[in-house]
């Protein structure tokens, strides 16, 4: 048996009429400008890339700004609102089996830019093509992730792509089954991996060849000078085009920082990253231009818990001594310098559906942290009397470098002696992985905006470099799959962490960017940072 639930993805999960959803999916586009706003005549928005546009591809391009491209071309089962939260794309009714098993997804209906319909064989294919190890898909393992039945074996090569768990029950219904329930799957439905390829085509369909590329979005690719610009422009055939209010979408290559700057204040680009260490002063200056975005990844100092570590680190007081003993503020605020915020906890401030512990370390004051780091280290037996000497080891980047002096610097006057160890990323990430370290930096970045993106890192058998292992920690993450409010159980996980300290958590990542404020729908506090075009629309001046 089936049941209909909500196609957003707030936690809680909540189930409601085949009515309510209707009511739902009636409402308009969010890029509709505000009572009283007035819209300027021109409709684009032009904004910087780093590097020439590769192939547009759903189960090939990977870089965050083809990604964005992606976003406007093609349009997945679901997409996102400003806050990241789960909004309709192209089902308009997802019903779940009892055993959480069973996904049947009834799609609208919806025209490719070519005119032909969209259909749930189209996804069928496309999700296929993802995990045929032929095509070699950087996104192979996001399906098997998704927990798609047969996906891992089809990947590794065992079985044909053909028996992955996907098949359209007819020409708008697509059914999806899982290997185990995933409380977050629709969460998973607006990534690229997951979009939908035309009939009769490779995935690329034209690559990036104007009038060639069909897709499925609200834009369409109208013109490519590699290397130099992209433009798209708004498509007509979209299911949604009436509320689309944005017309053109450019982006303009400039590999060089701070020309791109220069370009932004002469009216140029509309949105251009801003060059490290000038965000405090930018920001000072033009407080409604310069903005920082969150970023969905955490940096963090792993402490190696198994055998091959050090055995004081087996003590969880003194692995939390050395997390209070950092003063994240000052890390934040005098080396980073870029809208970060410090992190007293593992998942990322902005996921969705995070419900954060509160008290413990965040609310104490740095002076009130230190003097119970001092407390736990004497209690383990050290303090500059007696000083433990470990080695922290990180890869080459200059700021790694910055970072972990500073941390050497906070954590000597406690009694921890710590020599440091810069290697190339590619030794440091096999040392890690062979276990062959003290303490290491590393950064973990979410695939899709939940919670247990981040929390099974931490898993018994989870990627979990530093060889930590809890059973309720494990335990309540399996209850979070299939919770209707995972949101407790997640704090509960997180607390966990705080307590046995299998890591010092040190900064959430942000990005720091000049935006025109006449540009408005685009998302501040969405952590994936995605935004849509069909979204947005320009002030008059």
């Amino acid at each position: 048996m089936v049941k209909p639930v909500a196609v957003t993805d707030e936690a809680p999960v909540t189930r409601f009429l085949a009515a309510a959803l209707a009511a739902l999916l009636a409402l308009p586009a969010l890029g509709q400008p505000a009572e009283g706003e007035r819209l300027a005549e021109d409709q684009s928005f032009t904004f910087w890339l780093p590097d020439a546009v590769g192939v547009l591809d759903p189960a090939q391009t990977s870089d965050p700004e083809g990604m964005d491209l992606l976003r406007q071309l093609f349009e997945g089962l679901m997409t996102e609102d400003a806050t990241g939260a789960m909004i309709p794309g192209m089902t308009e009714r997802h019903e779940v089996s009892e055993d959480g098993l069973t996904h049947n997804f009834q799609l609208r209906a919806a025209r490719w830019s070519n005119g032909d319909p969209v259909t749930a064989d189209d996804f069928v294919a496309a999700w296929r093509r993802v995990v045929d190890p032929k095509t070699g898909s950087a996104h192979a393992r996001y399906l098997a992730l998704m927990q798609i039945e047969n996906a891992a074996p089809i990947i590794a090569g065992e079985i044909p792509a053909e028996q992955l768990g996907v098949t359209a029950l007819d020409a708008r219904r697509l059914q999806v089954t899982l290997t185990r329930p995933v409380a977050h799957f629709a969460a998973m439905l607006s990534h690229p991996a997951t979009f939908p390829i035309p009939p009769d085509s490779s995935g690329d369909d034209g690559g990036i060849q104007p009038g060639k590329l069909v897709g499925n979005g609200a834009f369409t690719l109208q013109a490519h000078d590699p290397g130099a610009s992209i433009t798209l422009t708004k498509n007509p055939a979209y299911w949604d085009a009436a509320n689309v209010v944005m017309e053109t979408l450019r982006g303009v290559t400039e590999i060089d920082g701070q020309a791109a700057l220069t370009r932004f204040r002469a009216g140029e680009l509309d949105r251009v990253p801003i060059p490290v260490g000038e965000y405090p002063q930018l920001h000072e200056d033009f407080p409604d231009q310069a903005t920082a975005l969150p970023i969905p990844c955490t940096y963090a100092y792993v402490f190696n818990l198994s055998d091959k570590g050090p055995e004081a680190l087996k003590n969880p007081a003194l692995r939390r001594a050395l997390s209070l003993g950092l003063e994240r503020d000052l890390m934040v605020s005098n080396v980073l310098q870029g809208g970060q915020r410090p992190a007293q906890g593992w998942t990322h401030w902005a996921i969705a559906g995070l419900d954060a512990p509160e008290g413990g370390p965040a609310a104490l004051d740095q002076d009130a942290r230190t003097a119970l780091a001092r407390e736990l280290l004497a209690g383990a037996g050290y303090g500059p009397d007696n000083p433990l000497r470990l080695v922290l080891q990180y890869n080459g980047d200059e700021l790694h470098r910055l970072l972990a002096q500073a941390a050497r610097q906070y954590w000597k006057p406690l009694g921890v002696e710590v020599s440091l160890n810069n290697l190339d990323w590619m030794t440091h990430a096999d040392r890690m992985h062979r276990q062959d370290f003290e303490i290491a930096r590393y950064g973990w970045c979410a695939d899709y905006n939940e919670p247990s993106a981040f929390l099974d890192w931490f898993r018994s058998d989870g990627e979990n470099s530093g060889g930590w292992s809890n059973d309720e920690y494990d335990h309540l993450l399996d209850q979070a799959r299939l919770a209707d409010d995972p949101a407790p159980l997640y704090r509960q996980a997180e607390e966990i962490l705080a307590a046995e300290a299998p890591a010092a958590f040190v900064y959430h990542y942000a990005t720091t960017e000049m935006i025109n404020p006449a540009i408005r729908g685009l998302p501040r506090g969405n952590a994936m940072g995605r935004w849509y075009g069909k979204d947005l629309y320009r002030l008059a001046p």
